[in-house]
C-alpha cells in the first residue's frame, strides 16, 4: 500500500509540471519574469510529454494519464507544425532573398559573412549587433561592391543594427527602445515593387527589468498589411513567445515554419554554451508571399546561426 502511494505521487510529480507547462503555454501567460526565457524551450518539454504520458500509462494510472495525455496534445498542437512544411506553389520569377545574421557585438567573423553573401547572394542581409569596426570590416571585404546601398544604424555594443542591398533603398523610422536600434528600410526593386524591411532585435529578456524593453521592442515592430513586409534578424523570441504569434496573427508567416524547419535551433551555435538550441532568429514575411527555400548557416565568432529565405513577391 505504502509502494503504491509513493509510486503515486513519484507519477504525478512528472506528470504535473509538464501539465502546467501546456496550460501556461496554451493561455500565454507570464506568470513570472523566469517564464519568458524559459518558455523557448516547449519543444524539448513537449518531447518530455510523451515520455510522462507512457510513464503513467505502463503503471496504470490512469487519471494521471489522461492529464499527460491532455498535456501532450496540447504541447503537440503548438509544435508539431513546425516541422511540416506548407507545401507554398512555386514562386513566380520575382523573388526577394534574405539573409539576417547576428554579428555577437561584431565579432562574426568577416570572411565567413563574405562567403555566405557570395554563395547565397541575398538581395538583403540584415544584421543585428553591428559595431562601426565591424561595419568598416565588412566594407573594407568588399560587401558595399556586391551591396551597394546601405542604412547604417551600427554602435558600439549589442545595440547596433543595419540593412544591406542589392536594390535601392529608402530608410524609413527607425525603432529604438531601450537602446536597441531595429533599423527598417523600403527595398525598391526593377519594374517598382516595393518590400520594407526590418533588421529585427529587441533586447533580451535575461532579468526582469529587461522583460519590458523586450516586450515594447517587439510590439513596436510593424504588423502586416499594405505594403509588403518582411521581418529578419535576432528576435530573442521564439514562436512558442505571445509577442510573435501576435505578428503571426497580424498576417506574417515564419519562413522556417513553412518550410518545416521552424524546429532548427539557432540559439546558441553548437559548442558555444551547454544550453538546449532553440530558434530565436527569424524570417516572418508577409503571408501573400510565398516560401521557395529556407536554410540555418553557421558564422564563426557568433553565438548565433545566420538564417536564409528566398521568398516569392507578391
Amino acid at each position: 500500500m505504502i509502494r503504491s502511494k509513493v509510486v503515486d505521487v513519484l507519477v504525478w510529480l512528472a506528470v504535473l509540471p509538464v501539465a502546467a507547462w501546456a496550460v501556461v503555454r496554451t493561455a500565454g501567460w507570464t506568470p513570472a519574469w523566469q517564464w519568458v526565457p524559459l518558455v523557448a524551450f516547449t519543444p524539448y518539454v513537449a518531447a518530455l510529454s510523451v515520455v510522462t504520458l507512457l510513464l503513467a500509462a505502463v503503471l496504470r494510472r490512469r487519471t494521471a494519464a489522461a492529464v499527460a495525455l491532455v498535456a501532450s496534445v496540447a504541447l503537440a498542437a503548438a509544435v508539431l507544425p513546425r516541422y511540416v512544411a506548407d507545401g507554398d506553389p512555386p514562386a513566380g520569377p520575382s523573388r526577394l532573398r534574405v539573409l539576417a545574421a547576428n554579428l555577437r557585438v561584431g565579432a562574426g567573423d568577416t570572411a565567413s559573412l563574405m562567403r555566405l553573401v557570395r554563395d547565397l547572394r541575398p538581395d538583403v542581409l540584415a544584421l543585428q549587433e553591428l559595431t562601426p569596426a565591424a561595419r568598416g570590416r565588412l566594407d573594407g571585404a568588399g560587401l558595399r561592391g556586391l551591396m551597394p546601398y546601405v542604412v547604417d544604424r551600427s554602435r558600439p555594443g549589442v545595440s547596433g543594427s543595419g540593412i544591406y542591398s542589392r536594390h535601392p533603398l529608402a530608410e524609413t523610422p527607425m525603432i529604438e527602445l531601450g537602446g536597441f536600434r531595429q533599423s527598417r528600410a523600403v527595398v525598391t526593386f526593377p519594374g517598382g515593387r516595393e518590400v520594407e524591411v526590418v533588421s529585427v532585435h529587441p533586447c533580451a529578456p535575461r532579468h526582469t527589468g529587461e522583460v519590458p524593453c523586450w516586450s515594447a521592442g517587439l510590439a513596436a515592430l510593424p504588423r502586416a498589411g499594405g505594403r509588403p513586409r518582411v521581418l529578419a534578424g535576432d528576435f530573442n523570441a521564439t514562436l512558442d513567445h505571445p509577442p510573435v504569434r501576435e505578428l503571426l496573427a497580424s498576417g506574417y508567416r515564419d519562413a522556417a515554419d513553412a518550410a518545416g524547419r521552424g524546429l532548427t535551433p539557432t540559439w546558441p551555435r553548437l559548442g558555444w554554451t551547454s544550453l538546449p538550441g532553440v530558434t530565436i532568429d527569424h524570417v516572418l514575411a508577409d503571408r501573400r508571399m510565398p516560401v521557395s527555400a529556407f536554410g540555418v548557416h553557421s558564422l564563426p565568432g557568433s553565438d548565433h546561426r545566420p538564417v536564409f529565405a528566398e521568398l516569392g513577391l507578391p
